[in-house]
């Protein structure tokens, strides 16, 4: 149909007066001489049956003739074989045949007019040559943007042309393009000629170029397309399969004269690339043996950030969430952030002593929480920058979580009001997986940010290694095309162009609430830091580096050229912001002592019946009417019931009540991980779903009372690195919130082991940051293998702060408090629902936050012995550190020849055991349920209690594995090492567990074995 239209349009008159004056109306800037171009000449009035209402009537007849040329009369067969052929109208106009007889001479004349005319198919296909050509333009005129400033590299490692696009890298040099369009031609892509440069082709509905034109000349058509996507701009966007998304993109690029600055706002720009240069001079000359990570090379990188936070903030955004790796973050906190030079000057003074609590981080780890009016918007804006760790990327998915914790606090759901900005290293982008995995989260209902603006640093190297050798794809930004966010690549070095980009970024964020990528192509000026050699592994790059004049120079140089500034206005800029950062020097050598919470990324007992009893009944019923769940859920909840009536909670029922109590008391909790919302083992069901209405669910712990807390259960993606990370930011925005994450099995936390050894661990010793994120992690000696075994308890064990040769005074008031509060975790292993009931209220019921490490059950979850009566929860009730033996044997303790310690599961197979032995006066077990702090207390009471017996550790796990490494020493050291710790359980193993069901029988009769046999140990003495 659009031919038609074309062709239809090339009847109307266009006279060469309106073309040039449509073209010097719409031309750039940049001189570019043109050939003549073709066009209709013929006088109006030659013409008269195309005006009026006879034009109408014509183009019917056109119409009519184009789907059959014999359905109109044989002259209106001639005059539209003509127009089609490039015919002014007025020519081709041919009378009609005389009705004699005579005339043959005429007729043979007219039909050989007819049959020399080209038909309407090279028409047809011109047009559809010159559609191809944009779209081609379109799709790849990327490839051959100018985007490196060293003119060295592709950016998209590949020297050549696309094959469709008639441009080259000499930008339409005569021979150059005469030899391309010949290529074409010959391969017969395009069909197009030299000839059809100055040709009039009408432009489809899918580009911009034209402005307010709907035709122009083929030379004019490449030389806008040209000048769209192969200059210092290459947009990458035609992948996205949303068309209004795909021609918003269009209209911000193609349409002539769009990038244009008024004279204040170069200024502007000029002013924030003289900050962002002259700090990092300021920091070479003070500390030139200092490593910093300057950030030379891309200093435009603070003008593109106050750039996107600028449009945000004019779009309504008051709340800006940043991560970045160590490259420019001192430069970001001085000139994005603000915070005050002499606290960043200071940072570098050898002799300043640290005063807060914790080892500290490097200076260019550290995070801000800052609140500022934005000059440009006269609005209120806070920027936040999270703290990060060495490995790169890692902040991700902590910063995504944040933001979603700070817009559901305060009912942002659309993303309006907070929003994130993520920095990238280019080798960084495209080698760590867990870009992929946050990416993967950007669209998720319950992690979903609406919008992530990523800024890629793309320096063209990573430490030493060539992109050529780091990535197989060819931009670094590739990844995100799988979320379909545009990706916008542009040349550092020309600041104007990076604006405008950023302002594009900004905006798209603003209006589809989707991910965008600004990959600025930059370079790095010194090594991967100031102490580094570059010229060893890269001399060639480095030799034009040293070479390249910088991009304050160079845009100073082009405004002063312009008239925008004059030589002592820019140097009375430079010496105004020097004279602040020695200003700033000064005072900053009065500080001695290094306040680490300057660089904080943010500010910051049991239940009565009836409560137990209403939670219960919500448990076990569905709240919602005409509501048909499966036949199997009534039976899980008729038993659910059941127990409730007999005043009894099994593990699920243990969580529902936490759960509950705290939603009534205004906390908000999140369970987070894969499947969490039914349970790995089938055993939650917090969302019930509809049998007979797809997607219709129903969360009753959502109906529980009147003015709840919101509760929020949601499958993750099956991902572990990015979803913990996610958990981890989403727990640092509140610590009135209870942030749950659940591995599927313990050792899937091995994929995010990152999250928990950079952020979870060391984070308040780093960070003086505290954060109360729980981790679930299902762990047990079930005989199903090595990979679904264990969750490496001895690897968060090992990770604990505690010394374990030093007694504490066990005498200090609140001991069991001090402990939690001096400690970097608490790691637990609890054998009964109960007490997985209060350790999770005491996690949100203590005054200050830790992460929670719980290893929790599998086979537990139906053990008919794993209940607890509502006794054990009632007002006057606790989390209990240590369950003491309670039966016959602590009736009798001097009778006892042997206490087991033990944690988890183990104890049900010791206690049916012990009963088979008919031991039970013999031997005593007690459980340590809390293993971290470790609980010295309690267990010098329980070993004194019973003077005679031998002491020994029994697990399930083997013995380089587990708790007993970290147990004997604390365990010696509370005794004073007057008894020996025996050990009971499986031997030394490279793996987890056996694979084969009978042998993991016969190791769990061994250690049983070895724990009941009271000869066992008597020759090891």
């Amino acid at each position: 149909m659009f031919h038609l239209r074309t062709c239809a349009a090339k009847l109307r008159p266009l006279t060469a007066s309106q073309t040039v004056k449509t073209f010097s109306q719409n031309r750039p800037a940049a001189a570019r001489t043109f050939q003549q171009i073709r066009c209709y000449t013929a006088p109006v009035a030659a013409e008269p049956f195309l005006s009026g209402t006879s034009s109408n009537y014509v183009e019917e007849m056109y119409y009519a003739w184009l789907e059959n040329p014999k359905s109109v009369h044989k002259s209106w067969d001639i005059f539209f074989r003509n127009t089609n052929a490039g015919a002014p109208p007025g020519s081709a106009y041919q009378s009609p045949l005389p009705l004699s007889r005579g005339s043959l001479s005429t007729i043979a004349q007219a039909q050989s007019l007819v049959e020399a005319q080209p038909n309407v198919d090279k028409l047809v296909e011109d047009h559809l040559a010159v559609q191809s050509l944009i779209r081609a333009y379109q799709i790849r005129g990327h490839h051959v943007a100018q985007l490196d400033p060293l003119g060295i590299l592709d950016a998209d490692l590949d020297s050549s042309v696309p094959a469709d696009i008639i441009s080259s890298t000499d930008k339409l040099d005569l021979a150059v393009f005469k030899e391309r369009l010949r290529m074409l031609t010959v391969g017969g892509f395009y069909g197009l000629h030299e000839s059809d440069l100055d040709k009039v082709f009408h432009l489809p509905t899918t580009t911009f170029i034209g402005g307010k034109e709907s035709a122009l000349p083929l030379r004019e058509i490449i030389r806008r397309l040209e000048m769209a996507y192969c200059q210092h701009i290459g947009v990458e966007f035609m992948f996205i399969n949303d068309l209004e998304q795909c021609q918003w993109i269009r209209q911000k690029f193609e349409t002539p004269g769009i990038m244009q600055f008024t004279n204040e706002e170069k200024r502007t720009l000029l002013a924030r690339l003289v900050r962002s240069t002259r700090f990092e001079e300021f920091l070479q000359r003070k500390w030139s043996s200092e490593k910093r990570f300057g950030l030379e090379g891309c200093e435009v990188l603070i003008p593109a950030l106050k750039t996107i936070i600028d449009k945000s903030s004019e779009n309504g955004v008051d709340y800006v969430i940043m991560g970045m790796p160590h490259r420019g973050r001192l430069n970001v906190l001085a000139n994005v952030i603000r915070k005050e030079l002499e606290q960043i000057f200071c940072q570098f003074d050898s002799k300043l002593e640290a005063a807060d609590e914790g080892s500290g981080d490097v200076k260019y780890h550290l995070g801000m929480y800052h609140r500022r009016i934005n000059r440009v918007t006269d609005r209120n804006i806070t920027l936040s920058l999270v703290a990060n760790p060495s490995h790169l990327e890692a902040a991700d998915p902590v910063v995504m979580g944040k933001t979603k914790a700070e817009q559901f606090y305060c009912g942002d759901t659309e993303g309006k009001k907070v929003m994130s900005i993520l920095l990238h290293g280019d080798a960084a982008f495209a080698g760590q997986g867990i870009v992929y995995e946050t990416f993967h989260l950007s669209d998720l209902p319950s992690y979903t940010t609406h919008g992530t603006v990523h800024v890629v640093v793309n320096n063209q190297i990573g430490f030493t290694t060539d992109p050529r050798m780091a990535r197989s794809s060819p931009y670094p930004t590739d990844v995100a095309r799988v979320v379909n966010a545009p990706i916008f690549h542009v040349n550092s070095d020309d600041p104007e162009a990076v604006m405008y980009v950023c302002n594009v970024a900004a905006e798209w964020r603003s209006t589809f609430h989707k991910d965008v990528v600004v990959d600025l192509v930059c370079y790095r000026r010194n090594g991967h830091n100031e102490m580094d050699e570059p010229m060893f592994t890269q001399p060639l790059m480095y030799k034009q580096i040293r070479k390249q004049k910088p991009v304050l120079q160079k845009y100073a140089e082009l405004l002063v050229s312009q008239g925008v500034v004059n030589q002592p206005e820019y140097e009375e800029e430079i010496s105004k912001y020097d004279k602040i950062c020695e200003e700033a020097f000064a005072r900053s050598k009065d500080e001695k002592i290094l306040h680490i919470k300057h660089w904080l990324d943010s500010p910051w007992p049991g239940l009565t019946e009836d409560i137990l009893m209403h939670i219960g009944s919500v448990a076990s019923s569905v709240p919602v009417e005409n509501f048909t769940i499966h036949g199997g859920l009534s039976r899980i909840l008729k038993t659910r019931g059941e127990l409730v009536k007999n005043r009894t909670v099994d593990w699920a029922l243990a969580e529902y009540m936490a759960f509950g109590s705290l939603l009534k008391e205004g906390i908000h909790i999140r369970l987070s991980g894969q499947d969490v919302e039914r349970g790995t083992f089938s055993h939650r069901h917090h969302v019930l779903h509809d049998q007979n209405v797809d997607k219709r669910t129903c969360i009753p712990m959502n109906h529980l009372w009147p003015n709840q807390a919101p509760y929020t259960v949601c499958n993750s993606s099956l991902s572990e690195y990015g979803v913990l990370g996610f958990e981890l930011g989403f727990a640092m925005a509140s610590p009135n919130a209870l942030v749950l994450w659940e591995a599927q099995f313990g050792d899937f936390h091995n994929t995010a082991q990152c999250i928990i050894d950079q952020f979870i661990c060391p984070g308040q010793a780093k960070w003086v940051r505290q954060n109360g994120i729980v981790l679930l992690l299902p762990h047990g000696m079930e005989g199903m293998g090595p990979e679904h075994s264990s969750a490496r308890p001895e690897r968060f064990l090992q990770m604990c702060n505690d010394d374990p040769d030093v007694l504490p005074n066990l005498q200090e008031a609140n001991f069991d408090i001090n402990q939690l509060y001096d400690c970097n975790w608490v790691v637990v292993n609890c054998s009964t629902p109960g007490n997985f009931f209060h350790v999770l209220r005491r996690q949100i019921l203590l005054p200050f936050r830790k992460p929670l490490i719980i290893f929790t059950p599998k086979s537990l979850l139906r053990h008919p012995e794993a209940r607890t009566n509502f006794d054990e929860m009632l007002p006057g009730t606790h989390f209990q550190r240590v369950i003491p033996e309670n039966g016959p044997a602590s009736q009798n303790p001097e009778k006892v020849k042997r206490l087991l310690l033990c944690t988890g599961k183990v104890y049900y197979d010791l206690t049916r055991e012990r009963a088979a032995r008919n031991m039970v006066e013999e031997v005593a077990i007690t459980r340590i349920e809390q293993l971290s702090p470790f609980p010295f207390d309690l267990l010098l009471k329980e070993v004194q209690k019973y003077p005679n017996a031998e002491l020994a550790w029994c697990q399930e796990e083997h013995k380089n594995q587990g708790y007993y490494d970290y147990v004997k020493p604390r365990l010696r050291t509370t005794i004073n090492r007057s008894r020996p710790v025996w050990y009971a359980g499986r031997d030394p193993a490279a793996a987890p567990a056996t694979g084969n069901k009978k042998t993991h029988l016969t190791e769990l009769q061994r250690l049983l074995d070895t724990a009941f046999n009271l000869d066992a140990f008597k020759n090891l003495a």
